[in-house]
């Protein structure tokens, strides 16, 4: 799940991009929770062959519904405890 800038939260399913050899270190959970945000919030980044645009990720992603956000947030609260 992905909150952008203009407050919308959106999905994505990037399954298929595992297909290919080079993405499929994200099948890894631990590898891929551990990104950075490019400077300018354009693309997420795990490594130097590994990234993910925001173009990408907005023009396939789903828009969540409100129980969906809260069950999402509320999740992060019991992973933080």
């Amino acid at each position: 799940m992905v909150k952008f800038t203009n407050l919308e939260f959106k999905k994505s399913d990037i399954s298929n991009l595992l297909e290919n050899p080079i993405f499929a270190p994200l099948r890894n959970p631990r590898f891929f929770r551990n990104f950075t945000v490019e400077p300018g919030g354009y693309t997420l980044v795990w490594n130097e062959d590994i990234d993910i645009s925001e173009y990408e990720l907005w023009q396939n992603g789903i828009s969540c519904t409100d129980e969906e956000i809260e069950r999402y947030i509320e999740s992060l609260h019991h992973v933080a405890r």
